[in-house]
């Protein structure tokens, strides 16, 4: 019998892990099924550009996945069951089929994240969230919408704070545009890439409020701790990002945040046969520190995820791939980018990249992380294996303590 290979979510990390699977492992050994709610690959680090008015380039998995034997089910996951080794799909809108039931011998959960509005009391009604296609078109359209002087306020100053402000700001010259962060702009970057960024935030000429807690969102302006209020005739969330619900549902070792506890290869703690990449992941790479929720850590979570599993289906060598940081790639607008250097541990270096050499690059890292997905079965030698036996449908595919590697 196949060995049912189940993907949940089809984002960089689920697309990546799906199409890797495919090129390590043969057809008649395995089958591989993606499961995702959209017909077609969302960049997810192109929001803003999409929310301001841009037109990103249509990717369908039909064909991004043609050939290479990945079987794509077009629903929405609802229900984990890891004791059963089921998953619950309801099928997409205008779908006329039944809720399926799918059995799985190896799963991979990579749904990702969403936005999160950290229980502020008025950001789910009335502001803005780019963490999704829903929200930046959404978002697109009201800005379309707002006439020019009109308020704008981004809330976060994190990476996605800071490049939706600098794309709103240069997108709509018009528009009164303002940055909310807790702490100083940008206070993590070294004291070049401060520079730079204040450089450029000035002559977009964006206002920013530093130490600025927001505590409330209304329609027309937020209220901040100090008992004082900003106008805003869009508030744009940007605080970070929360999982899907679906692991705390599950018997799956989670942690309080809801992030599925993996290994090294990115398998379960508390289930051998269920593996978690991307932001739905908790992994630790160097200092034992926890992997950011980033595309930069979805890639290389995916590729080690598929080899593991590729190895202990057919007796291969187990990957043992460190797992760190380079580089954090900014773009702050079109024509301008920030480039930080920065430690294993994702601490930042003095060095730093600027000005319109560090937007090249960002493009460059954005086109690589997005062609990675689209071309599934290139980019990596073959090395198809036959597995090393048929998989009992009982038990995991290959029986070991939980939380230890094979």
């Amino acid at each position: 019998m196949q060995h049912r290979i189940v993907v949940l979510g089809a984002g960089y990390a689920g697309a990546v892990a799906a199409g890797r699977l495919a090129r390590r492992l043969r057809r008649e050994d395995v089958a591989i099924t993606l499961v995702n709610a959209e017909p077609d690959f969302v960049e997810r680090v192109r929001m803003h550009q999409l929310a301001t008015g841009q037109e990103l380039r249509p990717r369908p998995f039909a064909e991004m996945f043609a050939g290479t034997g990945v079987r794509l089910r077009l629903a929405r996951v609802t229900a984990v069951d890891v004791d059963r080794r089921t998953v619950t799909a309801l099928p997409t809108a205008g779908d006329t089929r039944e809720p399926e039931e799918l059995e799985y011998d190896t799963l991979v959960y990579a749904l990702g994240s969403t936005w999160n509005d950290q229980g502020v009391p008025g950001a789910a009604e009335h502001a803005d969230e780019i963490a999704s296609r829903p929200g930046a078109l959404r978002l697109r359209r009201r800005l379309a919408a707002l006439p020019a002087g009109q308020p704008v306020l981004v809330v976060g100053g994190g990476l996605t704070g800071l490049e939706a402000v600098t794309e709103i700001a240069e997108a709509r010259p018009d528009l009164d545009v303002a940055l909310a962060a807790r702490g100083a702009l940008g206070d993590w970057l070294s004291p070049k890439g401060r520079r730079h960024l204040r450089k450029v935030v000035d002559g977009l000429g964006i206002t920013v409020h530093e130490h600025t807690d927001v505590t409330a969102v209304a329609p027309g302006h937020v209220t901040t701790a100090d008992g004082g209020s900003v106008p805003a005739a869009v508030t744009l969330w940007t605080t970070g990002f929360a999982v899907h619900p679906i692991p705390r549902a599950t018997a799956l070792e989670v942690t309080g945040a809801g992030r599925i506890v993996v290994d090294r290869t990115m398998r379960s703690v508390s289930h051998p046969d269920v593996y978690a990449v991307g932001d739905a992941a908790q992994a630790t790479g160097p200092a034992g520190n926890p992997l950011r929720m980033s595309c930069a850590s979805g890639l290389p979570m995916a590729w080690q995820a598929a080899d593991a599993i590729a190895a202990r289906l057919t007796g291969g060598k187990l990957p043992d791939m460190p797992l760190r940081y380079v580089n954090q790639c900014v773009s702050l607008g079109r024509r301008q980018g920030l480039v930080q250097y920065v430690t294993a541990d994702d601490r930042a270096v003095r060095a730093a990249l600027t000005g319109r050499a560090a937007a090249r690059y960002k493009e460059l890292i954005c086109k690589g992380a997005a062609w990675a997905v689209s071309h599934p079965m290139l980019g990596l030698p073959s090395r198809r294996r036959p597995l090393v036996a048929a998989p009992a449908r009982a038990a995991a595919p290959l029986p070991t303590t939980p939380g230890k590697a094979a």
